[in-house]
């Protein structure tokens, strides 16, 4: 008999097979990651070789020249409008109020009264006291004939001049007790809205009604002192108030304060304005313009031009140039300027600027030195040096 034969197993995986495909599949990895990096370089290296060669399109702008204008010279302030005379009337005296004669808002004239307070008692004390002084002076003149006759003596004309003066005096005092109830206007204007009714009991001190004179106007408001160099009396000064927009008054500087206020370096002055129509009331809020009496040359843009910087103020200047592709085209060029007042849209330029050099107007912000841009001037807003604005 035959020894029966060994089992042989039906597979049996070799591992040199397996590792085999494990390096195939590293390696076609390792080509697609590879492939893909050659790609997206060629995608990079092509986008940096576009960027080196591409030209931005160029800046829409709207343009203004340079001029040269001759600007009288300004010092603006603020200011407020008081009354050439302004006072409260009160009672000086308690009492009733008697009579009332003045409407609230009414203009009144000197010396007009406007309430009457009772003075029925000082009325009557008054009446005896007129005819006791009356007896006195008759007294007093039969006195006088007696002794110059020599039929008293000097004593007794001393003592009867002096009861007269003493009853004359009474009557002057009685008298003046009713004037000091009769409340008068002390000069001529407008009063305000009264506060007193028939028949109140006001004491000494109480408000009756404000009594504002303001015609002409006064506007009082403050300059630096530097200002003391270029200002005088005299000047001419144009006011103007919110209320009354494109609206103005002209005057005359009539008082500069002798001293600086320490406080804030500033020096008090008024000026006198006409107001025969009465709209410039106490109390307004004014924008207050001292004039110079000569013009002086300036050179202006648009205040839009201005780009405004801490480290300076600079505009876009226009010139033909190449662009970053080497074609003609109109180039803007940043120039640092030095500027001086504003006016209006307007602000005047005191160097880095000649006139007639052509600046940009609006879109500044958008630029950059040396980029190319495109004039268009259709929607460029008007320039003002006086803009009146438009209430819709």
């Amino acid at each position: 008999m035959h020894a029966p034969a060994p089992e042989v197993p039906l597979s049996s995986p070799r591992p040199a097979s397996r590792v085999k495909r494990w390096v195939i599949g590293v390696l076609l990895l390792v080509a697609v990651f590879a492939g893909l990096v050659a790609v997206k370089a060629g995608q990079i290296v092509a986008m940096i070789k576009a960027g080196e060669t591409f030209v931005p399109p160029p800046e829409s702008v709207t343009s203004a020249q340079a001029e040269s204008f001759g600007w009288q010279g300004t010092r603006s302030a603020v200011g407020t409008v008081i009354a050439l005379r302004g006072v409260t009337l009160s009672a000086e005296l308690p009492g009733v109020v008697n009579d009332i004669r003045f409407d609230s808002g009414a203009s009144v004239k000197k010396g007009q009264v406007l309430v009457q307070l009772d003075t029925s008692s000082e009325l009557a004390q008054l009446a005896g006291a007129e005819a006791d002084a009356e007896l006195s002076r008759l007294n007093r003149d039969r006195a006088e004939k007696l002794n110059a006759q020599g039929a008293n003596t000097q004593s007794d004309l001393d003592a009867v001049r002096a009861r007269a003066t003493q009853a004359a005096a009474t009557v002057a005092h009685l008298k003046s007790l009713i004037a000091k109830k009769t409340i008068r206007a002390p000069f001529e204007g407008r009063v305000g809205i009264r506060q007193v009714e028939l028949g109140q009991l006001v004491s000494p001190g109480n408000p009756i009604v404000s009594l504002q004179s303001t015609s002409p106007a006064l506007v009082e408001f403050q300059l630096p002192q530097q200002a003391l160099a270029q200002v005088k009396q005299g000047q001419k000064v144009r006011l103007r108030v919110d209320v009354f927009p494109g609206e103005s008054w002209e005057g005359d500087l009539t008082t500069i304060n002798p001293e600086v206020e320490m406080s804030s370096r500033n020096v008090r002055m008024r000026a006198t304005v006409p107001n025969a129509d009465g709209r410039l009331l106490p109390g307004m809020f004014a924008s207050v313009e001292v004039l110079s009496d000569a013009s002086e040359p300036v050179v202006a843009i648009p205040a839009t031009a201005v780009l405004f910087a801490p480290y300076g103020d600079s505009v876009f200047t226009l010139a033909e140039g190449k662009d970053a592709a080497g074609k003609t085209a109109l180039l803007a060029r940043q120039q640092f300027v030095r500027l001086g007042e504003r006016r209006g849209d307007y602000v005047a330029v005191t160097s880095g600027l000649k006139p007639g050099q052509t600046v940009v107007s609006s879109g500044v912000f958008k630029l950059k030195n040396g980029a190319a841009v495109v004039v268009n001037n259709a929607l460029a807003p008007p320039v003002e040096a006086a803009p009146q604005p438009v209430n819709p």
